[in-house]
Formats: structure tokens, C-alpha cells, sequence
């Protein structure tokens, strides 16, 4: 019986855990489709600012499309959220475990999020990529360039879904290749069956063309997956390292403020009791905020690294050539581009009220949830 009743109440934590975070999700999803829409509407000539960002939305898409992309950011929210309270919740355990009283340090709860971040980026990842792409489709008119392709030829359609050439500049390379010996008859065919003579003259579709998990895995292979994954690893682990120290040191004052009313003192932190949900709600949102602020510039940095659309023959170019990313080791260790030094504080202040409601959110609406349940 015990047995059966440590499993229910399991499964009601379990319950209202995902309860809360498809519930912050579907609160703040249009914060963090204008957010990446304005990182990446940024570059060295225009940058968007937020009221054309959110005009554009509303007349390709309509304000249904600032909820593009929810589904997958929810399938990768669910497990990556699941991941970062988890792992804290585990090595919170392994620094109490021995001690008199249930306590964790600030440096303890620094360190503990620090590893939690990390094990969160490792698992969105693949899942934000996706969900930018389809975010990217919301701002964007779609541009029919599946019948050039196949005009072309057949099998540029099967190489390079999404592709759509340059013809301009392709009739230019076949006027040039013109004045050869015609020993090939069929030579501007055969030029044809090449994707990368066609991208040679032609360009990159762009990311908002290649927005399905099948183009994407089709044009730029399984490894595209896994871009801006040094760049998310910085940000949630400097994420998760500030948001539980931040959050735990609010505890421990709220702590100290409530014993202080308490007459005669209390001798341990077990005789103070709990805080009350809502200030751990408020003390969780503001901590988010906090840890946003300060992970944002590498936020920009993942988010405009995931919109770059690299084939997988150019991606295997680059790997045979030995290529290098350009910057500082610094850059390059954390996935920032030099080009992008300019633009990596665009969009801070959206994902500072996305980070602080949806924080908010999931601890409030998960301590009700709980009280109500179990």
C-alpha cells in the first residue's frame, strides 16, 4: 500500500509539473516568437524594430503565427525543463546528504545549475532549431520555387529540397561556358545534374524555405541538429547557475525574515516552516529575469547560428579544407560570430519578461497544482 502511494503522489508531481510548463509555454510563446524575430531581423545595414517586426507577423500570418513553431518547442520544453530541475533536484541532495539541517548554499545552488543548463541545452537543442525555423515562416511570404527546381532537373529536387537557383545568374555562367569547343552536345544538361555548379550560381534557400524536419535533414543533414549547441550550452548553464543561486538566496532571506517574527527564535531551519508559494513564485520570476539578462548576449548568438541554412556538401567542403571559425577563442569556444557583435543585446528585454512570467508560472501554477492534488 505505501509502495502504491509513493507512486501516485509521483505521478501526480510528475502531472502537474508538465501541467505547468505546457501552461508557461502557451503564456509567453508569442514573447519568444517576437524575440527571435527581432535577433535575427538585425544586420550591419536595417535592423526591425519591434512594431515593424509584429506588423509583418500579423499580415503574413496573422497573430495566429505568433504561435508558430509551439509544438516544438514544447516537445523540447517538456524534457529539457524535466532535465534542469532534475539534475539540480539530484545534486542539491548530494551536497544536503550527511548535514543536520536541509540547506544548500548559494555557491552549492551556482555550481548545481550550472551542470542542470548544460544537461538542458544537450536535450533542446534539436528542438529549438525547429521551432526557429517554423518561427521564421510566420514573418515570411512564402515564394513557390518548387516547380523551378524540377524544371531544371529532377533530381535537384530529391539533392536540394527547398532550393531555388538563381537563373539570372545561371544563364550568365552557361553564356560564359559558351564560347568552349560544343564537343558535349549536352553539356548544359549535364552542367544540370550538378546541385553544386546550380548553388555556384545560384543561393542558399533561405531558413525560412527549410522548415520541416524532412528538408531540413534532406538539405543540411542529420550533424545540422546540433548547431548552436556551444552557444546553448554557455547561455543554460549560465542560465541555470544564476537563476537557482539568485532563487536560493531569496529563499534563504525570506527564510531569515520569517524567523525573525517567530518568538522564541527557532533553533533550525526545519522549525520556520515553508515559504509561502507566492512569494517562491515571485522570488522564481524574478531570478529568471535576472539569469536572462545575463545569458542573453549567447541567446542572439544560437538563435541567428540556427537561421543559417549550410548544405551538407558545403558543411563537408568546410570540414575537408580544415575550416576554421573566425573571432576570438573566446568566440569561438562559446559560438558567437564576430559578425554578429553588434546585434547580440537585440531583443533583451522580451526575453527578460518571457524568462521572469514563465518562471513566475511554472513554480506558481505547480505549487497550486500540487496543493490541490495531493
Amino acid at each position: 500500500m505505501d509502495e502504491f502511494t509513493k507512486q501516485q503522489i509521483f505521478t501526480t508531481h510528475a502531472v502537474a509539473a508538465a501541467g505547468s510548463v505546457a501552461f508557461a509555454s502557451s503564456l509567453t510563446h508569442p514573447i519568444d516568437t517576437l524575440k527571435s524575430l527581432l535577433q535575427v531581423a538585425a544586420g550591419s545595414h536595417q535592423k526591425l524594430s519591434f512594431t515593424q517586426v509584429l506588423d509583418r507577423v500579423r499580415t503574413v500570418s496573422g497573430f495566429s503565427g505568433l504561435y508558430t513553431g509551439f509544438t516544438w518547442s514544447m516537445l523540447g520544453r517538456l524534457p529539457g525543463i524535466g532535465m534542469r530541475f532534475g539534475i539540480y533536484e539530484l545534486l542539491s541532495a548530494f551536497y544536503k546528504d550527511g548535514r543536520e539541517y536541509d540547506y544548500v548554499y548559494v555557491p552549492e545552488a551556482l555550481l548545481a545549475g550550472m551542470v542542470a543548463g548544460s544537461a538542458e541545452a544537450v536535450v533542446n537543442t534539436p528542438f529549438e532549431l525547429l521551432k526557429l525555423r517554423a518561427q521564421l515562416g510566420s514573418s515570411v511570404k512564402r515564394h513557390s520555387s518548387t516547380n523551378v527546381v524540377q524544371n531544371v532537373n529532377p533530381a535537384i529536387s530529391k539533392l536540394l529540397r527547398g532550393y531555388a537557383p538563381n537563373m539570372k545568374s545561371w544563364n550568365h555562367t552557361i553564356s560564359l561556358l559558351s564560347v568552349l569547343p560544343n564537343k558535349n552536345p549536352g553539356m548544359v544538361d549535364a552542367l544540370k545534374g550538378h546541385p553544386w555548379m546550380l548553388t555556384g550560381s545560384g543561393r542558399v534557400p533561405l531558413a525560412s524555405d527549410v522548415r520541416t524536419l524532412a528538408n531540413v535533414i534532406s538539405l543540411e543533414g542529420w550533424p545540422v541538429l546540433r548547431r548552436g549547441l556551444q552557444a546553448g550550452i554557455t547561455r543554460d548553464s549560465i542560465f541555470g547557475g544564476i537563476f537557482f543561486s539568485t532563487w536560493q538566496f531569496f529563499h534563504i532571506a525570506m527564510l531569515d525574515w520569517k524567523a525573525s517574527s517567530i518568538d522564541p527564535p527557532p533553533r533550525s531551519v526545519l522549525e520556520i516552516g515553508p515559504v509561502s508559494p507566492l512569494g517562491t513564485s515571485f522570488a522564481a520570476g524574478f531570478s529568471g529575469s535576472v539569469a536572462a539578462a545575463a545569458s542573453h548576449c549567447f541567446d542572439t548568438a544560437k538563435t541567428r547560428s540556427q537561421c543559417i541554412v549550410i548544405p551538407k556538401y558545403i558543411a563537408k567542403e568546410r570540414k575537408l579544407l580544415k575550416w576554421k571559425a573566425q573571432g576570438s577563442w573566446v568566440e569561438r569556444v562559446t559560438g558567437i560570430s564576430p559578425m554578429d557583435r553588434g546585434v547580440l543585446f537585440r531583443g533583451i528585454w522580451l526575453r527578460i519578461a518571457r524568462s521572469g512570467i514563465a518562471s513566475f508560472a511554472i513554480v506558481g501554477s505547480y505549487l497550486f497544482a500540487v496543493d490541490k492534488l495531493v
